[in-house]
């Protein structure tokens, strides 16, 4: 796949030429289908998401409320981050509202490359960890706007 044709996606976008094609090798695309589940928590979490286009919205399954929405993703953001972090389990559903197109890496690999090269894992988790910042501050004022609305 050429990683480098997508350097749009604000993950890749910063990513050298070289870092990009070290990348290359892990990278496939998929698509899913509206109410398609990318992942289901509990099951071993094994890919990192690049969406592309489309919406997934990240879902828990609470006793007393049925499923409840947590958080919604869109084209330029990150999917799935718990193959990082031992025990390698998804901790929420992935369902697509929208039909989805994204760039899959496999975990393993990406894990792999990333303990044999550490100038790699350390680029590739400060992008990691800046995408979770962003994704943390969109939060934090979504949960804002519904403590305002309820006021």
């Amino acid at each position: 796949m050429d990683l480098g044709a997508h350097r749009d996606h604000p993950f890749l976008r910063t990513l050298s030429d070289e870092w990009i094609e070290r990348l290359r090798p892990y990278a496939r695309e998929v698509q899913y289908r509206e109410n398609a589940f990318v992942f289901r928590e509990g099951a071993e979490a094994d890919t990192l998401y690049l969406l592309r286009s489309g919406a997934v919205a990240l879902e828990q399954h609470i006793p007393t409320q049925g499923v409840v929405m947590v958080e919604s993703l869109r084209a330029g953001d990150i999917l799935g981050l718990s193959w990082l972090f031992p025990a390698h389990h998804w901790t929420l559903d992935a369902r697509c509202v929208e039909p989805v197109q994204a760039i899959a890496f496999g975990a393993d690999c990406l894990r792999d490359r990333m303990m044999e090269d550490q100038v790699l894992g350390h680029e590739l988790l400060t992008h990691v960890v800046e995408a979770l910042y962003q994704r943390l501050m969109r939060v934090r004022l979504q949960r804002l706007d519904v403590y305002k609305a309820r006021g």
